[in-house]
């Protein structure tokens, strides 16, 4: 039995498991690696050259007043949250990838913290778990935050977050005269910034795999060395650009919805990634209460 397979079969005994058809709703709760169970987001609601140099004034756009309490409503961390149960579950699963970034025994080859959360198919909870690591690692003493809104094609951290549209990446990987630091955008939260994905455009698939794009990873892996940079990732299964994205990362975290996403499909969003490449399995609304009988994720998926 492989690894993944492995990896898959306990996050199977944990909670609900995953189910073999998407009949039935899940049960609220997310049964994370290295944690417990948190609710679900309810369904509402970086001057120089082109070369990539990052330099100026980083988001001068005017700066996003979080709304810190609809936030908690919502189930997401808050530096409010101290002991909860929320803010104590994402402690737990991004401990492991911090430790993958900038640990002793960090993920060689560089670009560790650069990490992509994904899902098999929409509708998973890969974007509550995006924005929950960015605000969490943002409450970290030593590190920065930079989320990206990758998933171009249904983006959701603007929504959720209740900010304005604007541009953003879409429009930078467009306009070989944009400036990267005037799309990045402040936040309430000073270690928190922000890149939305920008307009909608009928190439972004081939905007997301361009050369414009790979050198711009490549900068901000880089740049800042204490820096974690977070893209909540189209889906695997339902667009291309996804496995493009993920070849570009040191990390991917995949988000399993309980209940829903078939065991076929999560093999089959696996196999479109690089089998040496860390992966953290995370399994979302499984019903299980913080500390019953909770489990180890993040396992590393090497092929076997």
């Amino acid at each position: 039995m492989s690894t993944i397979e492995r990896a898959i079969d306990k996050l199977g005994q944990a909670g609900q498991g995953l189910s073999a058809d998407l009949d039935g709703e899940a049960k609220e709760g997310l049964a994370v690696g290295r944690g417990g169970a948190v609710r679900d987001l309810p369904q509402k609601g970086i001057d120089g050259t082109r070369q990539e140099n990052l330099h100026g004034s980083e988001g001068s756009q005017p700066r996003i007043d979080l709304n810190f309490e609809t936030l908690r409503r919502s189930g997401m961390v808050t530096p409010d949250s101290d002991r909860s149960q929320i803010a104590e579950e994402f402690r737990h699963i991004k401990r492991p990838l911090l430790l993958n970034a900038f640990g002793e025994g960090a993920i060689k080859g560089g670009n560790s913290n650069l990490i992509m959360v994904t899902s098999a198919r929409p509708g998973e909870g890969k974007t509550f778990t995006t924005i929950n690591l960015a605000l969490s690692i943002a409450l970290e003493r030593d590190l920065t935050v930079l989320l990206v809104d990758a998933d171009v094609a249904k983006p959701s951290v603007a929504r959720v977050l209740n900010f304005p549209g604007t541009a953003g990446l879409v429009d930078y990987l467009a306009d070989q005269d944009r400036s990267l630091s005037d799309l990045i955008l402040q936040t309430s939260l000073p270690k928190l910034r922000i890149l939305p994905s920008g307009r909608r455009h009928a190439h972004s698939t081939e905007l997301l795999a361009s050369d414009s794009m790979s050198k711009l990873v490549k900068e901000l892996a880089h740049r800042y060395p204490d820096r974690v940079v977070l893209f909540d990732s189209p889906p695997l299964l339902a667009t291309s650009e996804a496995a493009v994205l993920a070849g570009l990362m040191g990390q991917v975290v995949m988000v399993v919805e309980a209940g829903k996403t078939k065991r076929e499909e999560l093999n089959e969003a696996l196999e479109r990634l690089n089998p040496n490449q860390y992966t953290a399995l995370v399994l979302n609304k499984s019903g299980k209460p913080f500390g019953a009988d909770y489990y180890y994720g993040g396992y590393q998926a090497y092929g076997e």
